[in-house]
């Protein structure tokens, strides 16, 4: 079954590429590596807003880290022009807007991974770090980046 066969089973459409809210690129091509900037948790268009540990629950943060590696596969996408071409996800890095006594930033990062498996299969499997972090821009709740080998 295809990446995108796999995306339709599990009702998801891509996003389009976002326009970057700062001085930077969406994404970075060095050799067979291509690096995503971070993207932030959105929910209805809007940053998805909030604390692990301070009125967000692990299984909202969760949700949120999921919506994030949608936008993160939707820039692969467009990178790409084809999602075939993701040899492997390599790396992601997950931040987690938290407070000082939360700490199950690897909990909530884990909607990012498991969605990638699930679209990638063994192609999906990575290395990753999760922190908790004061504050992420504009008040999100959840921000990732990811690191993929391509064809």
């Amino acid at each position: 079954m295809s990446v995108y066969n796999r995306l339709e089973t599990l009702g998801i459409s891509l996003p389009p590429l976002a326009t970057p809210a700062a001085a930077y690129v969406p994404f970075v091509r060095t050799g067979s590596l291509l690096f995503l900037s971070g993207h932030i948790a959105r929910r209805n268009g809007k940053p998805w807003v909030g604390q692990l540990g301070n009125g967000v629950a692990t299984a909202e943060g969760k949700a949120a880290a999921r919506a994030v590696a949608i936008e993160l596969m939707g820039t692969l996408h467009a990178a790409l022009g084809d999602l075939g071409k993701v040899k492997r996800i390599v790396k992601l890095l997950g931040l987690v807007n938290s407070a000082p006594t939360f700490t199950e930033h690897h909990l909530v990062i884990n909607g990012a991974s498991e969605l990638l498996g699930e679209v990638f299969g063994e192609a999906g499997a990575h290395a990753r770090s999760a922190f908790g972090v004061a504050q992420i821009p504009l008040g999100a709740c959840v921000e990732i980046e990811l690191i993929a080998e391509v064809a």
